[in-house]
C-alpha cells in the first residue's frame, strides 16, 4: 500500500482553508497532519471546517505546526502579507502548495532559490480552478490573432488584494503570446481610473461587491466583432479538484512551480 501525503493547512479556520480542510479529509490518499490559524486556535481543524472530528488541533504558531505535524506538504491560504514568509519558513520542512496571491517577482525568485535549495517544490498558483486556466489558456491563443484586449474582473468585498492574481496572470499570457501591439485608445479619463488599470499593456478592472466569490472575463476586440472568455466559481468547492491535484504532483517536482497549467500539461 503506498504512503499516504501527510498534510497540512496554514490558514485552516479562512473560507479557503476550511474548505481544504474538508477536501483533504475526504480524500483516501492523503491524511490531515497540521493546521495553523489565529483564528479558532485550540479548536478540531475538522470541526471547524464542517466535516466532523478529525484529530487535529488548530494552533497560531506556524513554526510550531511544522515541529508537531511533520508534514510532507502544507497548502496556505492565509493574507499577502504573511504568504511570502510563510512559504520561506515551510520549504526547509515540507513541499509548499500556495493558493494566496500577492506574491511579487522578487518573492517569487526568492521562493525559487530556496525551493532549489531544500530541494522541495513549490506550487503558487493564482487559481486552482481547471476552468479558470483552461481560459487564461485560451486568452493566449486568442491574443495571437486579437491583440486588442481587456479583463474584467470581479471577487467577493473581502478579498485582500486587486487586480486579482488571476488577472495580472492572465495580462502575462496575452502580452506574451500577441504578434503584435494593440491598437492605441483615443478616449480621455475624466475621471482618473475610468480606464482601468493597466499591467503589460492590458487594462484591468477591478469589481468588489457582496454575493461575489470569483470571476473573470476577457475581452478581446476586432473590427466588426467582440470575442469574450469567461469563467465563473459559484463556490469555492470549484477550486478543490485543483488543489488536490497540486498537493499530489508536489512531492515528485522541486524548485518553483507557477500556474497549475504546469500540472495539466497546458504549458
Amino acid at each position: 500500500m503506498e504512503k499516504r501525503i501527510r498534510v497540512a493547512v496554514c490558514g485552516a479556520a479562512g473560507k479557503m482553508g476550511r474548505e481544504v480542510v474538508k477536501a483533504v479529509l475526504a480524500d483516501d490518499e492523503l491524511d490531515l497532519c497540521g493546521a495553523c490559524d489565529r483564528a479558532e486556535q485550540g479548536r478540531d481543524a475538522g470541526e471547524v471546517a464542517g466535516a466532523g472530528t478529525a484529530g487535529v488541533t488548530i494552533i497560531p504558531s506556524l513554526a510550531d505546526m511544522l515541529a508537531a505535524s511533520q508534514p510532507d506538504v502544507v497548502v496556505d491560504f492565509t493574507h499577502p502579507s504573511v504568504v511570502f514568509d510563510n512559504v520561506m519558513a515551510i520549504l526547509p520542512h515540507a513541499h509548499a502548495v500556495v493558493g494566496t496571491t500577492g506574491l511579487g517577482t522578487s518573492d517569487l525568485e526568492a521562493i525559487a532559490k530556496r525551493a532549489d535549495e531544500q530541494g522541495r517544490a513549490a506550487i503558487v498558483c493564482p487559481n486552482f480552478a481547471i476552468g479558470a486556466v483552461l481560459m487564461m489558456h485560451c486568452a493566449g491563443i486568442v491574443a495571437r490573432y486579437l491583440p486588442d484586449a481587456e479583463i474584467v474582473e470581479l471577487h467577493h468585498e473581502r478579498k485582500a488584494d486587486a487586480p486579482s492574481g488571476t488577472a495580472l496572470k492572465t495580462a502575462e499570457i496575452v502580452a506574451r503570446a500577441r504578434t503584435s501591439l494593440p491598437r492605441e485608445v483615443a478616449s480621455e479619463e475624466h475621471v482618473p481610473g475610468a480606464r482601468g488599470a493597466r499591467y503589460e499593456d492590458v487594462p484591468i478592472h477591478s469589481v468588489r461587491l457582496p454575493g461575489l466569490v470569483a470571476h473573470q472575463e476577457v475581452l478581446f476586440g476586432g473590427p466588426g466583432q467582440l470575442l469574450t472568455i469567461r469563467h465563473d466559481s459559484f463556490d469555492r468547492t470549484s477550486f478543490m479538484p485543483g488543489v488536490l491535484l497540486a498537493i499530489k504532483k508536489a512531492p515528485e517536482l522541486t524548485g518553483l512551480v507557477y500556474g497549475l497549467e504546469h500540472l495539466l500539461g497546458l504549458s
